[in-house]
């Protein structure tokens, strides 16, 4: 039974709408900006399922049934389209109702957080290739070591920018002009990154084979490891330590922010052995849950100091 509630939770992407929600609680309590709507907290959390699992939808009983993944959306199909309506759905109407109720203030939005609005769906758009052929043909999702930079970029601006521009657009809340903002983007930007990367290379052989020039694939898995992983782990922790002591966090906050940094180190050693798909989901997905709540424990321990 907890097996299969593990596989329901995570072979069906429901972890990815709790890491978005969780991300934005993180980013709202470490900037202290007031929390988004209820509303927009349902359609953070059911649109990123829709989106991820709208790459399985495709798969059919005709599937490579030695990846447990796809046999078990085969095996699912009718619940994930049925769970695919009912989610789509909800999000269309959450949106439609945060549309028309703000109306007002969006066609007053300023020209630079329409700019932002624009990079993100861009962004977005362009990973699957949903914008049409004859405009724009590039698909980024197969644009090979740039692909976990993209999706690290999703991710920071669903944790950083969307919620501040809806508060925005809610409240009338500003844009932080503090650097603390830039430095919180960024830092989720690389760390997100640094997970897809490590996803890479449960992909290794499937990419190898379709010629799709990740890192994994271009200098194998060592490499990737000793040469981009922990490498940028470790900027990421001087960058912490540094900021830390520009700004005198107390020691019990900086330590909280640092463990999800040296776990995933820990992690990353442990990719030199291939592992079963579910442990790249619990344990790799779970490394960025881990990072939103220790930054939520941290700031909740020390919330006099932003």
């Amino acid at each position: 039974m907890v097996s299969k509630l593990v596989r329901f939770i995570f072979f069906g992407n429901y972890f990815i709408g709790i890491l978005a929600v969780v991300l934005t609680i993180e980013s709202t309590l470490q900037l202290n900006v007031p929390f988004n709507s209820l509303a927009y907290y349902a359609l953070i959390f059911s649109a990123p399922i829709v989106y991820y699992t709208y790459a399985y939808m495709g798969v059919n009983k005709f599937s490579n049934y030695s990846n447990p993944r796809a046999a078990w959306y085969v095996k699912h199909h009718r619940f994930l389209s049925i769970s695919q309506l009912f989610l789509g759905a909800s999000a269309i109407a959450l949106f439609a109702y945060l549309f028309f109720k703000n109306l007002h203030h969006i066609l007053h939005l300023p020209l630079s957080y329409w700019v932002f609005v624009f990079i993100v769906l861009g962004a977005a758009a362009l990973y699957y290739g949903l914008l049409p052929a004859f405009f724009f043909n590039l698909n980024l999702r197969n644009t090979g070591w740039l692909k976990p930079f993209i999706i690290g970029f999703i991710w920071a601006c669903t944790a950083n920018i969307l919620p501040l521009i809806l508060l925005k657009i809610e409240r009338g809340t500003p844009f932080p002009t503090d650097v603390l903002w830039v430095w919180l983007f960024i830092k989720n930007w690389m760390f997100c990154t640094v997970n897809a990367i490590m996803f890479d290379i449960k992909d290794y052989a499937i990419d190898a084979n379709l010629e799709l020039k990740t890192f994994v694939v271009r200098i194998g898995i060592r490499k990737t490891i000793f040469y981009i992983l922990l490498p940028l782990l470790s900027i990421g922790v001087i960058s912490l330590l540094i900021f830390a002591y520009v700004r005198n966090f107390p020691a019990i906050r900086v330590g909280f922010n640092l463990l999800p940094f040296l776990l995933t180190m820990l992690v990353a050693f442990s990719m030199h052995h291939r592992q079963r798909i579910l442990y790249y989901l619990i344990v790799i997905d779970g490394l960025i849950f881990v990072k939103a709540v220790c930054g939520i424990i941290g700031i909740l321990i020390a919330p006099d100091l932003i």
